[in-house]
């Protein structure tokens, strides 16, 4: 009661025999997709979302160390004006500028 492929192709035809082996290797691929790699593409999601949030942080730190060293910048520019130093440039402009006719 042995059949070979041949004369199962020879009983029921070519195209019956390729959709049965069709069916079990998409049978096949379906259990090993669902065992094998959705475990494995779950955790890699896992860790994707991870590395997606330890850079959007890192953006973030980066962006606040940038606007703190824009401020730093431009507080160094300017010059901090206090009263004697007001006076004094009033002082020194007052001289050159102003020439008594004595």
């Amino acid at each position: 009661m042995e059949m070979d492929i041949g004369e199962l192709v020879n009983k029921y035809g070519f195209p019956i025999i390729a959709a049965g082996g069709m069916g079990y290797f998409i049978y096949f691929i379906w259990m090993w997709t669902t065992t094998e790699v959705s475990p494995v593409l779950a955790d890699a999601n896992k860790t994707l979302i991870g590395l997606i949030d330890r850079v959007r942080r890192l953006d973030n730190d980066l962006i606040r160390l940038n606007q703190k060293l824009r401020m730093t910048v431009t507080l160094k520019q300017k010059p901090d004006y206090n009263k004697a130093d007001i006076k004094k440039y009033d002082d020194e402009n007052n001289k050159s500028s102003v020439k008594r006719r004595d």
